[in-house]
């Protein structure tokens, strides 16, 4: 495995998110698992996990939020609690979830699954083997000290990522999820702007990405729940969007 690279220059989380040019194509060639294909990977006849929600019959659809928490967190818990809507959480470490770890308690509390986005925001497939595993591992130590549970789910930032990643990801006991809805909302604070290109990318079984760190997003979540149920969609974190299949360790999954 790779043990060295070239560091990473330091940059503004929005400049590294403009990088990735919106199209995944730093993961283009990666082997991913669809959620419907770990659906029927389960058992036949094994029940839904979670609840009565069962995605084999109802139209899904999973809303996650990066980078996080922040400053307006604690109002998009509010809107969430308010429309009955869970969420699935990429939390950040460093200046997150240790500056807000309330916000981290509250949305385990409340329902909502807490995954990691790495402590530090670093591209995986760019630094050595140690640090990676630093990256995996420091926030799933914190999250896990505060909510009692340890995460099984990661996004790799800029959702690139390789096999080296896959391994070490294997060996932390994390699954990599990726996405098929992106609003762009690190490039506009037009509110209306990102809720319809939400709802332009929309279709069953997808991945929302959304940032809860940028001013226009929350703004843009009521209108988006809304729309979205209108046209049937029942909103699931993602271990319920995959369910009775479960996340494998090492896995990619991605619409």
């Amino acid at each position: 495995m790779r043990e060295t690279a070239r560091r990473l220059r330091p940059a503004a989380l929005a400049s590294a998110a403009l990088a990735l040019a919106l199209t995944l194509s730093g993961c283009a060639q990666v082997d991913t698992t669809a959620p419907s294909t770990a659906r029927a990977a389960a058992a036949h006849g094994a029940p839904a996990r979670f609840g009565t929600v069962d995605c084999r019959e109802a139209k899904c659809i999973a809303l996650t939020f990066d980078a996080g928490p922040s400053e307006n967190s604690a109002r998009l818990l509010d809107i969430l609690r308010q429309k009955k809507v869970p969420a699935t959480f990429f939390l950040l470490g460093k200046n997150h979830i240790e500056k807000y770890p309330q916000l981290v308690k509250r949305m385990a509390a409340e329902g909502h699954e807490v995954a990691s986005h790495t402590w530090d925001h670093k591209i995986l497939t760019r630094i050595p083997d140690a640090q990676i595993r630093e990256e995996l591992k420091r926030p799933d130590d914190a999250i896990e000290r505060l909510t009692g549970r340890r995460p099984t789910l990661m996004r790799p930032p800029q959702g690139r990522t390789d096999s080296d990643v896959h391994e070490i990801a294997k060996e932390e006991g994390l699954a990599e999820v990726l996405w098929s809805v992106t609003a762009k909302d690190y490039t506009t604070e037009d509110s209306a702007l990102i809720t319809r290109r939400v709802l332009d990318q929309a279709s069953r079984d997808g991945i929302i990405l959304l940032h809860d760190i940028y001013r226009g997003t929350v703004p843009a979540v009521p209108g988006i729940i809304d729309a979205l149920k209108a046209r049937g969609y029942v909103f699931v974190t993602v271990p319920q969007l995959l369910a009775p299949g479960k996340a494998e360790p090492g896995k990619v999954y991605r619409p």
